[in-house]
C-alpha cells in the first residue's frame, strides 16, 4: 500500500486552493482529487456499458421496489 503525503496533500488543498480546514477536511478524496485536476482521464459511460452493469446487476423486482422506490409505504 502506498503512503499518503499529508503534509503535499493539506498544503495544496489549504495554500493551493485557499480553502478553510474543515473544507479541507469535508472533501471525500475524489473530491478533493478533482479539485486539484488529478485523474479525470476515465472516459464517462457508454450506453453500453451501462447496459452491461443492467444486466449484470438487475434490480429485484421482488421487493415491490419497481418503481424506484424504497418499498416502504
Amino acid at each position: 500500500m502506498s503512503q499518503i503525503n499529508w503534509p503535499q496533500i493539506m498544503r495544496a488543498g489549504l495554500r493551493g486552493l485557499g480553502m478553510q480546514p474543515e473544507e479541507f477536511w469535508s472533501l471525500t478524496p475524489a473530491e478533493l482529487m478533482l479539485m486539484l485536476g488529478v485523474g479525470g482521464d476515465t472516459a464517462p459511460m457508454t450506453r453500453a456499458g451501462l447496459d452491461r452493469l443492467i444486466a449484470a446487476f438487475p434490480d429485484d423486482d421482488a421487493k415491490g421496489t419497481e418503481d424506484g422506490g424504497s418499498g416502504r409505504d
